[in-house]
């Protein structure tokens, strides 16, 4: 390996190390919608040149997660309440089918994983943030076995970029709604384990249209932005 391609994979580890880290903090809502982020900061707190932050900026801007002005800088991208209710239409629609594609290969093993998910949900109580890791957890190991080339990498860029407006949501529920979305997921392990895919597809469309109505009660949750 020469020299030129030793740098390049170093800047493309560094890059991705990055991207990741920058992620968590987005999805972790550590870094809100509007927050600036420089190239020259994120560089010096992880000893990397500007090559490799400039990559990781290039991944998150195609996840959608950050949106990058010409000669300005880059931001953490925001949604309007009108993107954020396409999205949700979209996962609405999409989601019930990477779950077709995944459920006839959930070994019992990978059953038992979601059943134990969905109790820790519902254990889970109040705590916002618990409930945000075990939720995503939770439907993305569904979708696990699924082999698709498209449509697994597009669920997950639509989870990503309404993270932070689902953070905002799910801390102003009350005990209604935490309890209507713990039971969801426990209806969705039982037919998953029936092998009645119609009803868990009906289950999990429903769960994500449910989010979409309630969050087009609560406007207010868009208009919260950072310039930093």
């Amino acid at each position: 390996m020469s020299q030129i391609d030793i740098t390049r994979t170093r800047d493309g580890d560094a890059g991705a190390r990055i991207a990741e880290g920058i992620r968590s903090r987005i999805i972790g809502g550590a870094y809100p919608p509007g927050t600036r982020i420089r190239q020259e900061d994120v560089a010096a707190e992880y000893g990397a040149s500007r090559v490799p932050v400039r990559e990781a900026i290039r991944q998150l801007e195609y996840e959608g997660l950050v949106t990058v002005v010409a000669n300005s800088g880059a931001w953490v991208s925001r949604l309007t309440l009108a993107e954020c209710e396409e999205v949700y239409q979209m996962r609405e629609r999409l989601e019930p089918l990477l779950l077709r594609y995944s459920a006839p290969q959930l070994d019992p093993a990978a059953l038992e994983h979601l059943a134990d998910l969905a109790q820790r949900i519902s254990e889970a109580g109040d705590d916002t943030e618990a409930f945000l890791q075990l939720d995503r957890e939770f439907h993305l190991a569904s979708y696990a076995a699924a082999r698709t080339s498209q449509l697994d990498p597009l669920i997950r860029k639509l989870w990503n970029t309404t993270a932070p407006y689902r953070r905002a949501y799910v801390s102003s529920w009350d005990r209604d709604s935490r309890r209507i979305a713990y039971e969801e997921h426990h209806l969705m392990v039982a037919a998953l384990k029936d092998g009645d895919l119609e009803e868990a597809e009906r289950v999990l469309g429903g769960h994500i249209r449910r989010t979409r109505r309630q969050l087009a009660r609560t406007p207010h949750i868009f208009d919260h932005t950072h310039d930093v």
